[in-house]
C-alpha cells in the first residue's frame, strides 16, 4: 500500500486562482489547532455539516451530510471540482499557510482506507520553496493536480516563499467509484466499519490537516 499516489485529474490552475479570488478576507478563520502550527494557518469551509464557513472541522462521529456554504455558492469552477469526485464528500475545505508559516509535524487520526475515508489534496497556488514531507520524504505538488495522501503517517509543512499556500483539501467517504481511481490491489477490498469506534470513544482525537 502506498502513502501517496496522483489521481488522474487535471483541474484548471487558472479557473482554481480565480475562485480563489471570490473569498473575502473576513471569511477565512485562524486553524483552531494552534499547537500545530508557527505563523498564519487560517482555513474555511466550502462543504459543511451546518452550511457554514466557519465550520472548518468535522467530528469523526458527525453522520450528517455536507452542504454548500456560502462561499462554494459563489464559486462556480470549486463547484466544477468537487462534482467530479463521485464519492460522498465528508468535507471540502480551503487551507492557506502564510509566506515563512510552518505546519508542525503531526499525524492524523481516523482518516484512511481502513477507516473507509480518505483526504485528497488539490493545490491552488503553491511555489517551489514550500516543503511539504510525509516521513522526512518530500512531496512536490503542482497546482491543480490532485493527490491521495496517507496523513496517518508523520508531516509537516514548511511555506519557505513569499505567498499563501492554499490547497483545496476534500475528504471523501470511499466507494466503489473512488476505489477505482487506484491501481488494482494497491488498497484494501473492504472498508473498516469504524462508526462504532466513534461512538464510544469518549474523547476522539481531532482530524487535522
Amino acid at each position: 500500500m502506498f502513502s501517496t499516489y496522483q489521481l488522474p485529474f487535471n483541474f484548471d490552475a487558472d479557473a482554481l486562482r480565480a475562485d480563489l479570488d471570490q473569498v473575502l478576507p473576513e471569511e477565512w478563520r485562524p486553524h483552531f489547532n494552534r499547537g500545530y502550527y508557527e505563523g498564519e494557518w487560517k482555513a474555511l469551509a466550502l462543504r459543511s455539516t451546518t452550511g457554514q464557513a466557519k465550520e472548518i472541522y468535522r467530528a469523526p462521529n458527525d453522520t450528517r451530510e455536507a452542504i454548500e456554504t456560502i462561499v462554494l455558492s459563489r464559486c462556480v469552477y470549486f463547484q466544477k471540482v468537487l462534482n467530479a469526485f463521485e464519492c460522498p464528500i465528508l468535507t471540502a475545505r480551503l487551507m492557506s499557510l502564510g509566506p515563512g508559516s510552518r505546519i508542525l509535524e503531526h499525524e492524523d487520526f481516523f482518516l484512511g482506507f481502513e477507516y473507509g475515508s480518505i483526504r485528497i489534496h488539490i493545490p491552488i497556488t503553491t511555489d517551489r520553496r514550500v516543503e511539504f514531507f510525509l516521513a522526512d520524504e518530500r512531496l512536490q505538488m503542482k497546482e491543480g493536480e490532485a493527490w491521495y495522501i496517507d496523513f496517518g503517517r508523520p508531516h509537516r509543512v514548511n511555506n519557505l516563499s513569499d505567498q499563501n499556500r492554499v490547497h483545496l483539501v476534500i475528504d471523501c467517504t470511499v466507494n466503489e467509484w473512488l476505489r477505482a481511481l487506484f491501481p488494482t490491489g494497491t488498497i484494501p477490498q473492504e472498508a473498516a466499519e469504524v462508526q462504532s469506534q466513534f461512538v464510544e470513544s469518549s474523547e476522539a482525537r481531532e482530524v487535522k490537516e
